[in-house]
Protein backbone atom coordinates (compact mmCIF):
# COMPACT_ATOMS: atom_id res chain seq x y z
CA UNK A 1 0.00 0.00 0.00
CA UNK A 2 1.44 3.41 -0.71
CA UNK A 3 1.47 6.31 1.62
CA UNK A 4 2.46 10.02 0.78
CA UNK A 5 5.35 10.63 2.86
CA UNK A 6 6.74 14.83 3.36
CA UNK A 7 10.47 15.17 4.03
CA UNK A 8 12.05 18.70 4.76
CA UNK A 9 15.74 18.43 3.79
CA UNK A 10 18.06 20.76 4.64
CA UNK A 11 22.00 21.28 5.46
CA UNK A 12 24.46 24.13 5.79
CA UNK A 13 28.05 22.64 5.54
CA UNK A 14 29.88 21.98 2.43
CA UNK A 15 28.34 22.32 -1.02
CA UNK A 16 24.70 22.53 0.07
CA UNK A 17 23.37 22.33 -3.32
CA UNK A 18 24.91 19.35 -4.46
CA UNK A 19 24.45 17.82 -1.36
CA UNK A 20 20.31 18.88 -1.54
CA UNK A 21 20.28 17.72 -4.98
CA UNK A 22 22.07 13.95 -3.82
CA UNK A 23 19.64 13.76 -1.09
CA UNK A 24 16.51 14.14 -2.95
CA UNK A 25 17.87 11.97 -5.82
CA UNK A 26 18.50 9.07 -3.11
CA UNK A 27 14.80 9.85 -1.65
CA UNK A 28 13.21 9.13 -5.55
CA UNK A 29 14.60 5.93 -5.24
CA UNK A 30 12.81 4.87 -1.66
CA UNK A 31 9.42 5.97 -3.97
CA UNK A 32 7.59 8.08 -6.21
CA UNK A 33 8.57 11.54 -5.88
CA UNK A 34 5.31 13.62 -6.08
CA UNK A 35 6.14 17.14 -5.37
CA UNK A 36 8.75 19.74 -4.54
CA UNK A 37 9.14 22.82 -3.24
CA UNK A 38 11.91 25.47 -4.05
CA UNK A 39 14.97 25.97 -2.79
CA UNK A 40 14.84 28.36 0.35
CA UNK A 41 17.83 29.88 2.12
CA UNK A 42 17.04 29.67 5.72
CA UNK A 43 18.69 31.04 9.40
CA UNK A 44 19.86 28.46 11.43
CA UNK A 45 17.60 28.16 13.87
CA UNK A 46 18.05 26.86 17.45
CA UNK A 47 20.95 28.77 18.15
CA UNK A 48 23.58 26.12 17.93
CA UNK A 49 24.73 26.09 13.96
CA UNK A 50 26.42 28.94 12.21
CA UNK A 51 25.70 29.46 8.90
CA UNK A 52 22.49 29.84 6.35
CA UNK A 53 21.05 26.79 5.67
CA UNK A 54 19.47 25.42 2.25
CA UNK A 55 16.03 23.68 2.91
CA UNK A 56 13.78 21.92 0.33
CA UNK A 57 10.37 20.06 1.13
CA UNK A 58 9.43 17.21 -1.01
CA UNK A 59 7.01 14.38 -1.27
CA UNK A 60 7.16 10.97 -2.21
CA UNK A 61 4.63 8.17 -2.51
CA UNK A 62 6.23 5.28 -1.20
CA UNK A 63 5.55 1.35 0.29
CA UNK A 64 8.02 1.96 3.16
CA UNK A 65 6.43 2.32 6.77
CA UNK A 66 7.05 5.27 8.90
CA UNK A 67 10.16 3.40 10.22
CA UNK A 68 11.36 2.14 7.95
CA UNK A 69 11.56 5.21 6.09
CA UNK A 70 13.22 7.12 8.89
CA UNK A 71 16.10 4.23 8.60
CA UNK A 72 16.38 4.74 4.83
CA UNK A 73 16.65 8.83 5.60
CA UNK A 74 19.18 8.62 8.79
CA UNK A 75 21.75 5.93 5.98
CA UNK A 76 21.39 9.01 3.49
CA UNK A 77 22.21 11.81 5.75
CA UNK A 78 25.21 8.99 7.16
CA UNK A 79 26.21 8.72 3.19
CA UNK A 80 26.41 12.24 2.78
CA UNK A 81 28.41 13.11 5.89
CA UNK A 82 25.90 14.00 8.08
CA UNK A 83 28.22 13.56 12.07
CA UNK A 84 26.06 13.63 14.91
CA UNK A 85 28.27 15.88 16.95
CA UNK A 86 25.52 18.33 18.47
CA UNK A 87 21.67 18.81 18.82
CA UNK A 88 20.45 21.26 16.22
CA UNK A 89 24.50 21.86 15.19
CA UNK A 90 26.07 21.80 11.81
CA UNK A 91 25.12 19.19 9.61
CA UNK A 92 25.97 18.22 5.79
CA UNK A 93 22.38 16.99 5.82
CA UNK A 94 19.07 16.44 7.92
CA UNK A 95 15.87 15.24 6.69
CA UNK A 96 13.07 15.49 8.67
CA UNK A 97 9.49 13.03 8.48
CA UNK A 98 7.20 16.58 8.25
CA UNK A 99 3.93 14.07 7.73
CA UNK A 100 3.15 10.54 7.17
CA UNK A 101 -0.59 10.12 5.26
CA UNK A 102 -2.83 11.59 8.41
CA UNK A 103 -0.60 9.27 11.01
CA UNK A 104 0.38 10.67 14.06
CA UNK A 105 3.01 8.88 15.84
CA UNK A 106 4.33 9.61 19.36
CA UNK A 107 7.17 7.38 19.81
CA UNK A 108 10.77 7.93 21.27
CA UNK A 109 12.72 7.48 18.28
CA UNK A 110 9.67 8.82 15.67
CA UNK A 111 7.14 12.12 16.13
CA UNK A 112 4.62 12.54 13.21
CA UNK A 113 3.53 15.16 12.51
CA UNK A 114 6.51 16.83 13.30
CA UNK A 115 6.24 18.60 16.80
CA UNK A 116 8.17 21.25 15.84
CA UNK A 117 6.97 22.28 12.88
CA UNK A 118 4.46 24.90 13.28
CA UNK A 119 7.13 26.80 15.18
CA UNK A 120 9.66 26.72 11.95
CA UNK A 121 9.35 29.69 9.73
CA UNK A 122 11.77 27.38 7.60
CA UNK A 123 9.36 24.47 7.56
CA UNK A 124 6.05 26.14 7.08
CA UNK A 125 7.19 28.03 4.39
CA UNK A 126 8.05 25.56 1.46
CA UNK A 127 5.41 23.33 3.41
CA UNK A 128 2.98 25.93 2.59
CA UNK A 129 4.47 26.53 -1.02
CA UNK A 130 3.65 22.60 -1.86
CA UNK A 131 0.89 21.66 0.06
CA UNK A 132 -0.90 24.84 1.63
CA UNK A 133 -4.38 23.10 1.97
CA UNK A 134 -2.74 19.98 4.15
CA UNK A 135 -4.65 20.10 7.47
CA UNK A 136 -2.75 19.22 10.42
CA UNK A 137 -4.04 15.77 11.93
CA UNK A 138 -3.50 17.31 15.51
CA UNK A 139 -4.18 20.68 15.30
CA UNK A 140 -6.66 20.91 12.62
CA UNK A 141 -5.36 23.93 10.88
CA UNK A 142 -3.85 24.00 7.37
CA UNK A 143 0.04 24.32 6.70
CA UNK A 144 -1.17 27.82 5.18
CA UNK A 145 -2.96 29.42 8.27
CA UNK A 146 0.12 28.07 10.53
CA UNK A 147 2.14 29.76 8.31
CA UNK A 148 0.62 32.71 8.92
CA UNK A 149 0.20 32.02 12.64
CA UNK A 150 3.78 31.69 12.78
CA UNK A 151 5.86 33.81 15.50
CA UNK A 152 8.85 33.05 13.99
CA UNK A 153 10.31 36.29 12.23
CA UNK A 154 13.37 34.40 10.86
CA UNK A 155 14.23 35.24 7.64
CA UNK A 156 13.14 32.36 4.72
CA UNK A 157 14.32 33.45 0.98
CA UNK A 158 14.15 31.75 -2.31
CA UNK A 159 17.62 30.79 -2.86
CA UNK A 160 19.26 31.31 -6.10
CA UNK A 161 21.97 28.91 -7.65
Amino acid sequence: MFEKAVLLLGGNKGDRFTLLKAAVEAISRLGELTLSSGIYETEAWGGVAKGPFLNQMVEIKTTCSPFELLGFIQQIETDLGRKRDEHWGDRTMDIDIIYFGERVIDSPGLQVPHPFLRERKFVLVPLAEILPDLIHPIIGKTNRQMLDECQDRSEVRVWEC
